[in-house]
């Protein structure tokens, strides 16, 4: 079955981590709905570097549905959106009820799910100016850092948004299928998607 997957995006998501997600997550051949949390339910958002995304969907018209994975990218602006919405924070905490896959990258470990202390204990990683909103006992400097008790994944930045879409990929599919997207792509030799260790 093909592997469901809820990238939700707001006015000030940051859209290379954006855009990056969508797109490789596709080329898995995920079904992506790409979905609009802003409080006005416009479609349009407007990126935090100028960059306008639509969204094929409002969050409202599909909170009920299931997915195997929810992807927040980054972004201040889109990041403190998706804190302040009701519905969303709603459905993760149904996601981590399930027990399916909670990824996170930038701003939105700390200003989303630290903030509402979604995942007590878990350790993450985030962009290093949200540093002091995650226990220190819990962060980590790896790029992309995944919590294999609660399977929540996180990630740094801009910079590391092919990597952590990668290892989406990894945990919902496994090394081979993330291999055949990762070739094509010309990702960074030495991240060796093949070898990837699988511990957290």
């Amino acid at each position: 079955m093909t592997k469901r997957i809820l990238v939700p995006i707001a006015n000030g998501t940051e859209e290379i981590e954006a855009v990056t997600i969508i797109d490789t997550l596709t080329r898995a051949g995920y079904d992506v709905s790409v979905a609009s949390a802003d409080f006005d339910g416009q479609l349009t958002v407007t990126c935090s570097r100028g960059v306008v995304l639509s969204a094929q969907h409002r969050l409202v018209d599909i909170a009920d549905e299931e997915f195997d994975a929810i992807v927040l990218p980054g972004g201040l602006g889109g990041a403190e959106v998706f804190q302040g919405s009701t519905i969303l924070i709603e459905i993760l905490k149904q996601q981590k009820y399930d027990g399916r896959l909670v990824a996170a990258i930038c701003a939105s470990p700390a200003i989303v799910l630290q903030h509402h202390d979604l995942y007590p204990g878990a350790i993450m990683t985030g962009h290093p100016n949200f540093q002091q909103h995650i226990p220190a006992s819990l962060w980590r400097t790896r790029r992309v850092t995944f919590d294999i008790n609660n399977n929540l994944l996180t990630s740094q930045g801009p910079g590391s948004s092919i990597e952590f879409a990668i290892e989406i990929i990894i945990r919902l599919s496994g090394k081979t299928a993330a291999k055949q997207v990762a070739e094509p792509m010309m990702v960074l030799p030495q991240l060796h998607y093949d070898k990837l260790s699988e511990d957290a």
